[in-house]
């Protein structure tokens, strides 16, 4: 088994024991418990010998299929959970002096770059996915395994966080920017997106900036060249998510934290 595997059903199991305790609350989590059930038959079922080319596809690309449900499940656990977005917006003011969500497009009121920073904001699914592309197509299947293992291990750790410490963000929290501000096509699709997939209480830290470090992380030791073309908008991302009023910049600075352990993370990764 390999440890991204045990890494999966120690994380199922801390939360399958979460979803427990809350189930008689929140009858939705009786679902998830079963689909943590067959989750763990499936993890079992791959570790058999004489998987043919179908089932090593399999074990190779379930665990980014799970981090999608495993989000979609935060919204349900986090149901009446208790939010902290006032300690967040104090220790805000306190390193800050003002609410950087708020203030930082009003200090640079522009279009251009409302789109620009939307669509770098937006991107995040593509930056995430390119060095998988890339790996894959050129065969290198210790700087895939590596990669996939950072940015997989990265988006777990801010799950268990946004769980035991709900932040909605100030995309909940404050009214939304004037109308000039998501006139542009990449607001336009950011919002499309979050209207269908966002999940309450996953502000802090940034999984967005957290976990396009961690890929940066791993196409920087893959292929210098192409952790280079990806640095500039893993850079522009940490501020598009504060100017684009999705998450505070104490939510940022902590997402860089956290990205910054993945990048040390993917040094010492072994098969």
């Amino acid at each position: 088994m390999r440890k991204l595997d045990r890494i999966i059903l120690g994380y199922i199991a801390i939360v399958s024991a979460l979803a427990l305790w809350r189930a008689p609350d929140i009858p939705g989590c009786w679902w998830l418990l079963a689909a943590h059930a067959l989750t763990v038959a499936l993890i079992l079922l791959l570790q058999r010998p004489g998987l043919g080319p179908f089932g090593r596809l399999v074990r190779e690309v379930y665990p980014v299929v799970l981090l999608i449900l495993f989000y979609t499940e935060l919204d349900i656990l986090n149901t009446g959970a208790q939010i902290h977005d006032a300690t967040i917006q104090g220790w805000e003011q306190a390193l800050f002096g003002e609410q950087l969500s708020v203030t930082l497009r009003q200090r640079f009121p522009s279009v251009l770059l409302s789109t620009a920073l939307h669509g770098v904001y937006w991107a995040y699914y593509i930056l995430l996915i390119t060095p998988v592309v890339y790996f894959s197509a050129r065969q290198q299947w210790f700087a895939l395994r590596r990669t996939m293992f950072v940015v997989i291990v990265t988006l777990l750790g801010c799950y268990l966080v946004f769980l035991a410490y709900p932040v909605a963000g100030p995309y909940f929290e404050f009214a939304r920017p004037d109308a000039w501000f998501l006139d542009n096509p990449p607001a336009r699709l950011v919002y499309a997106t979050l209207a269908s997939g966002s999940s309450f209480g996953s502000a802090f830290p940034s999984s967005h900036v957290a976990a396009t470090i961690a890929a940066t992380s791993g196409a920087w030791r893959g292929d210098r060249r192409l952790g280079v073309v990806m640095l500039v908008p893993t850079v522009l991302l940490v501020l598009s998510v504060v100017y684009c009023q999705m998450h505070y910049g104490i939510d940022a600075v902590a997402g860089v934290a956290v990205g910054a352990l993945a990048w040390w993370l993917g040094g010492k990764y072994r098969d």
